[in-house]
């Protein structure tokens, strides 16, 4: 069983799985360790780790400006891998995903980057911007490596483009619970309950929703329906807030992560 996987089975009843999002080296490498820790310690089950791309196309301006800060100090994949590595090294239970672009792994070359991600402690792979339908050979590589690759589904995804995606995804799915880009729009429960049911028909694998929630209150009612919650943009703010003060970063961020994670469990 995967990692992830047992996350998603050692829930105990009612629970949810709590995603916290950051960006790797935004603030720097050793920051992102030690936020790493501090999410553990406050109640994440799975960390979602973002690889720092020049072009983050999904990502609202919270998260666009956390990876500009990362590629403006030189944080690489290379560099993600080995954090993740840094974090095994003291952690073996609680699940990585990396949710990134598809350039830096095409550059890294799909058997390498399977290889050495499987190596570092990876346990899912999120590529924004990879159609599932070119998805095969990257998905062979992750496959051979027993890495789970995971997906986005939109409100606007059809019916049959989820059909399609239930051949491939693993893990869990990502629903993206507004139109738009990370940190934007109103939520709208209701449609958020009607599109989970509608994936469900469709796809047997856990449904973590993301893309607007930015508190407890959001968090809980999210949770009521999905199986995990995700949440990034307001954890990122707390680290450009504080970039400059490490204590109050932590002491922020684990803060708001204890919030999220005490309203859905």
């Amino acid at each position: 069983m995967s990692r992830l996987a047992q996350v998603f089975s050692n829930l105990p009843k009612g629970q949810k799985a709590f995603i916290p999002f950051i960006t790797a080296g935004d603030s720097g490498l050793e920051n992102t360790f030690e936020l790493m820790l501090t999410l553990v310690d406050n109640g994440a089950d799975i960390i979602e780790l973002g690889v720092p791309f020049s072009d983050p196309m999904a990502d609202g301006p919270m998260i666009a400006k956390s990876h500009e800060r990362a590629v403006a100090d030189g944080v690489s994949l290379k560099n993600v891998l080995t954090l993740v590595e840094k974090f095994r090294a003291v952690n073996n239970t609680t699940a990585v995903v990396l949710m990134g672009y598809l350039n830096p792994i095409e550059v890294y070359g799909y058997k390498a980057f399977a290889k050495d991600a499987q190596a570092s402690g990876v346990d899912g792979v999120l590529v924004v911007d990879m159609p599932p339908e070119e998805a095969q050979d990257l998905k062979q590589e992750l496959d051979n490596n027993g890495i789970d690759f995971i997906f986005l589904v939109a409100p606007t995804t059809t019916d049959a483009r989820i059909e399609f995606l239930a051949t491939i995804a693993s893990g869990f799915v990502y629903f993206v619970s507004l139109k738009g880009v990370t940190g934007a729009g109103h939520l709208d429960i209701d449609s958020v309950t009607h599109n989970l049911a509608r994936i469900r028909r469709y796809i047997d694998l856990p449904v973590g929703v993301g893309f607007g929630i930015k508190d407890a209150t959001t968090a809980k009612a999210v949770s009521e329906n999905a199986d995990a919650v995700i949440v990034g943009s307001s954890l990122v703010a707390f680290i450009e807030q504080y970039a400059k003060d490490k204590d109050k970063m932590l002491a922020s961020v684990g803060s708001l992560a204890k919030e999220i994670s005490s309203a859905i469990k």
